[in-house]
């Protein structure tokens, strides 16, 4: 008699709590980005401040415009792996113990937040609406990023600082 086997996935409140900030980061995402279409024409620029400019522009690709050229395919791929990134993290917040993991928590939530953010420009759109362009006078220029960008980079910041942390706490434990 064999066992079945079953994904155990339970999703404590606390977790739930943390998908709702992904959510919250996916409504503010995609309503920047709905301003940034209904407001400004491909390529038009509107400067905000000497070193920020809001210019609407549109990424097939991945960050830093990463196979932007390619033929369509990697529209699908991306929209895939953010899908699939998002749902193993989801799994992972929901067997976290939250109450010692405030920081991993936040990071993570803001990952999928932006991952689903970009997700839902791809199914949508075909591509990422990106519109945040910092520079440096004339000379210099980011590549261009969006809300949901931020929220990925600021979660990956977040998770890297409590890797950091526990590993500090871990060598102290052992002094």
């Amino acid at each position: 008699m064999s066992t079945p086997i079953s994904a155990d996935i339970r999703i404590s409140d606390s977790s739930i709590r943390w998908l709702v900030l992904s959510g919250a980061v996916i409504t503010v995402d995609q309503l920047s980005k709905g301003m940034i279409v209904a407001k400004l024409q491909l390529f038009e620029r509107i400067e905000w401040l000497p070193l920020l400019e809001i210019t609407r522009l549109h990424n097939r690709g991945a960050a830093f415009s990463f196979l932007d050229g390619a033929s369509g395919w990697q529209t699908y791929v991306f929209m895939l792996l953010a899908l699939c990134v998002s749902g193993v993290i989801a799994v992972w917040l929901g067997r976290l113990p939250i109450a010692r993991n405030k920081l991993l928590a936040c990071g993570l939530a803001c990952i999928v937040g932006g991952a689903l953010g970009n997700a839902v420009d791809r199914l949508l759109r075909g591509y990422v609406v990106d519109f945040i362009h910092c520079h440096w006078f004339e000379s210099w220029y980011f590549p261009a990023f969006n809300v949901a960008d931020s929220a990925i980079t600021v979660g990956a910041v977040l998770v890297i600082l409590d890797s950091l942390l526990d590993w500090r706490r871990e060598q102290r434990a052992t002094i």
